[in-house]
């Protein structure tokens, strides 16, 4: 047996300890997804719209509006696919939830959009991840679409991915600003049909800045049609 011909038991243990991290974090993922819509729909009811247009593959961006903290884990459990979100950088100082979050969420600044934020996400696009975006950047206090950065548009002009505007009503009513508690509310998602580059791209090159319009536009026509859901 020649030094090729031996066994790499130590690289076939750590594949293992990988694939085993792995399977342990798919399942914490599917117990959370399950217990966030148990908890939504007995504290006032959840419905959800339009979850079947999410493609069932491929790098897929979801862009919603911000209302409540409880909006990425909500969009994270009604998503029939295994999520990827952005996190502020300060939440994975803080012991366990920093844990718990590394292995689903990478970190961002909230204060301006770092080359390494578009990179993770990019690379992430193109492995084929759903990946979970607020174009606003930060809760609206009002219910108010706000202005959105520019971020999203960078990453779907280098990643070419598709993007599924949502929208989010009642979580705003669940969970208020300043509340630390949750309040009864019914609580409403709504995805729209994906936009696909062909479509972004129709009239050739886009800016980033027609790109985020673009996606904002879709968010606004779903809150124009949708919005109003307390009837």
């Amino acid at each position: 047996m020649t030094l090729t011909d031996r066994p790499r038991s130590g690289i076939r243990s750590k594949d293992s300890s990988i694939k085993k991290q792995g399977a342990i974090s798919c399942l914490v993922y599917r117990y959370a997804a399950f217990l966030m819509k148990f908890i939504f729909r007995i504290n006032g009811g959840l419905v959800v719209k339009g979850r079947e247009k999410i493609p069932a593959e491929g790098g897929v961006i979801i862009a919603s509006n911000h209302l409540s903290y409880l909006d990425p884990p909500l969009l994270g459990a009604v998503a029939p696919r295994r999520a990827t979100f952005m996190a502020r950088k300060g939440l994975f100082s803080i012991p366990l939830l920093g844990w718990f979050i590394s292995y689903y969420a990478f970190s961002v600044d909230r204060e301006k959009t770092m080359p390494s934020t578009i990179k993770n996400s990019v690379k992430r696009l193109k492995n084929g991840e759903l990946l979970i975006i607020f174009p606003e950047g930060r809760r609206s206090e009002t219910g108010k679409l706000l202005e959105a950065r520019r971020g999203i548009g960078i990453i779907e002009q280098m990643s070419k991915a598709a993007v599924v505007p949502a929208l989010i009503t009642g979580t705003d009513k669940a969970l208020p600003f300043g509340a630390r508690w949750l309040k009864r509310a019914r609580v409403t998602v709504t995805f729209d049909n994906p936009i696909f580059p062909s479509a972004i791209y129709s009239e050739g090159k886009q800016s980033y800045e027609e790109i985020t319009q673009k996606i904002m536009g879709a968010i606004r026509e779903l809150k124009k049609h949708h919005g109003n859901t307390d009837m």
